[in-house]
């Protein structure tokens, strides 16, 4: 079929590839506009460096539940549609929404968290024995490493990815997962569910079960 100049547009700008590369690509795939961009995905012509700074607002809504007892619902963003439905980025959805579940982050990078949250942890770490124990002027030092250590532990995007515990959510999302994606790729929100959370219960540790999981 005629492969058109409006074709043409509309695949490079849901992809970002160059002109040329679009009109040989819909021809290949007969005009075809999501076969054209898995096309262009596979060979690799969408580069990392490009995808960076265009918008995501494309994506999916994905969830995970272990045992009927502890659950996490996760909204990660993409460029195009026919993105989502590819086997990596549902691979993806899941994957983050497990390790949410399974280590129960706060926020999802430190820029999210309410200056008095964080002056409240630094009282605490300020006043415990073992910096109380030091000279006076390293305290604060201190306690600074101490609150780098904590944003690290509840920020979802710094926390050891749960089954890679070697790179962070991060380093997976932008390094692994993008670049096999071939597209700009961002989680932008999160909530996570545990059975009888704030009622007075016996205590099990289901996102311990959960991390067993994630590395079966």
């Amino acid at each position: 079929m005629a492969i058109t100049a409006s074709d043409v547009n509309t695949l490079r700008q849901s992809t970002g590839a160059g002109m040329m590369e679009c009109k040989r690509a819909l021809e290949e795939a007969n005009g075809n506009q999501t076969l054209a961009a898995e096309i262009l995905m596979k060979k690799g012509i969408v580069k990392a460096a490009e995808r960076s700074g265009r918008l995501a607002t494309e994506g999916a809504i994905g969830t995970y539940v272990h045992n009927g007892r502890i659950g996490a619902i996760v909204e990660i963003n993409c460029e195009t549609d026919f993105v989502t439905r590819t086997d990596e980025f549902k691979n993806l959805v899941r994957d983050i929404a497990m390790h949410v579940a399974a280590s129960a982050p706060q926020f999802l990078d430190d820029s999210e968290i309410p200056p008095a949250n964080l002056d409240k942890q630094r009282e605490i770490f300020a006043a415990l024995p073992e910096v109380q124990a030091k000279p006076e002027n390293i305290r604060a030092k201190i306690v600074d490493g101490k609150i780098a250590k904590w944003k690290k532990e509840i920020c979802l995007l710094d926390q050891p990815f749960v089954k890679d515990p070697d790179t962070t959510v991060r380093d997976h999302v932008v390094k692994t997962a993008a670049a096999t994606i071939k597209e700009n790729v961002k989680i932008r929100r999160f909530m996570r569910f545990e059975l009888g959370e704030g009622l007075e219960k016996k205590t099990t540790d289901f996102a311990a079960e959960v991390a067993a999981a994630a590395k079966v």
